[in-house]
């Protein structure tokens, strides 16, 4: 990766829109260069997708909060039964794996606080190996979806 690569992909984060001949001038190449770089950004893996950033709010989960899981075991088969239901609850956006206490932070959003606890009780307290589940509610978005650094 050189200084070329970390210019198209500042410009991509930028403006995930921009065709080729956009982009090439951007970075100044001409079209095919810039075409194939792109196409190897992608390819190995560096540039893993293209998508829409939605507003939460503006679709009606303007509700967010922190959730942080304690598992009760850490085994290998309990912790791939958590990892696989809590990726199939579609309210968590993002989820991390951690050293230390908590084992894990989610973030999701729902429509507002009742929806959020029947998602708590019905949905995260329920899910498999869960010891404990503690939870913040988030107040303001500081910084939002930041791209890499270059």
């Amino acid at each position: 990766m050189d200084d070329v690569d970390r210019k198209i992909l500042a410009e991509l984060q930028a403006d995930g829109r921009l065709s080729v001949t956009d982009l090439a001038a951007r970075v100044r190449l001409s079209v095919s260069p810039c075409h194939r770089r792109l196409r190897e950004l992608e390819r190995s893996g560096v540039i893993s997708g293209y998508r829409a950033v939605v507003d939460a709010e503006a679709v009606g989960l303007g509700f967010q909060a922190l959730v942080f899981v304690t598992m009760r075991q850490e085994d290998r088969d309990t912790v791939s039964a958590f990892e696989e239901a809590v990726a199939a609850i579609p309210q968590v956006l993002q989820a991390e794996r951690l050293f230390g206490d908590p084992d894990y932070l989610l973030r999701v959003v729902s429509a507002d606080l009742a929806a959020f606890r029947e998602l708590y009780d019905e949905s995260l307290a329920a899910l498999p190996g869960v010891q404990h589940l503690s939870s913040t509610l988030v107040m303001k978005h500081v910084v939002r979806a930041r791209p890499m650094p270059a």
